[in-house]
């Protein structure tokens, strides 16, 4: 396990490193699309992070955004989001992420996630049935209980009827919170509820890259997660993160 952790955690950060040293440069863009653009950095990192990876683990298999390498049957899957908030890191807002994790075949025996804001220098970390930890130090998600109390964020995805969704989620519960954000990194926001900055997050269209590690390190911290296929799209998922102690149970019934 502390192998595909480490190899994990090499690969994060080298691309983290990349994303660095271009942030704020022009970007060469390989397609704007409505409400999201596609970078060649996205490309790039995806490339950097497969070669570590299959490297070190020639027959395993990547599963990312910018594609799939590999071996396609593998016992082992890495799913892997290169620049979660690609639309920030291009408009040289500082919230962005790199995101990994890893996964026994197609099934839902997550091995591992690890999550890393190069901007920050913040590193999340967890394995099956460890403690989740922030650059080393073991983190849980807060306390709170009571809805007034909360800080909530909620995406808001790409297609008319996916925003028309995520706007009638965000008037239910807007004014039951302290306060809501929108960010623009899901991995990120599932990262600050694992160590107790957000109390929940909800999206109504998301790619299982976007929340695959996140997922593994809200449940470890304490929180819980609900994931169902999407009303709007079937092939990705809908989404419910929390605290664990929020009343959110069945929110996305």
């Amino acid at each position: 396990m502390k192998e595909f952790s480490d190899i994990a955690e090499e690969a994060a950060r080298a691309a983290g490193k990349l994303l660095r040293e271009h942030y704020g440069n022009d970007q060469e863009v390989d397609a704007f699309e409505d409400h999201d653009i596609k970078l060649h950095l996205d490309v790039r990192c995806q490339e950097l992070i497969t070669g570590i990876i299959l490297g070190r683990f020639p027959d395993h298999k990547i599963v990312g955004e910018e594609g799939n390498a590999g071996v396609e049957d593998s016992q082992f899957q890495w799913v892997v989001d290169p620049i979660d908030g690609t639309v920030n890191y291009f408009f040289g807002i500082p919230h962005f992420c790199v995101s990994i994790a890893l996964r026994r075949g197609e099934s839902d025996d997550w091995v591992l996630g690890v999550i890393y804001d190069p901007m920050m220098n913040e590193l999340w970390s967890v394995e099956a049935g460890g403690i989740p930890v922030l650059n080393g130090v073991p983190i849980q998600a807060s306390g709170r209980q009571e809805m007034a109390q909360a800080v909530v964020t909620v995406g808001f995805s790409k297609t008319k009827a996916s925003m028309q969704a995520g706007f009638e989620r965000y008037r239910e519960i807007a004014s039951q919170v302290r306060k809501s954000r929108m960010m623009g990194s899901a991995a990120l926001a599932m990262a600050y509820i694992a160590c107790g900055r957000l109390d929940a997050y909800i999206e109504e269209v998301i790619s299982l890259w976007d929340i695959a590690a996140g997922r593994l390190l809200v449940e470890a911290a304490g929180g819980r997660v609900e994931m169902v296929a999407s009303p709007i799209d079937s092939s990705k998922l809908s989404i419910c993160a929390w605290n664990g102690k929020l009343p959110l149970h069945g929110t996305l019934a």
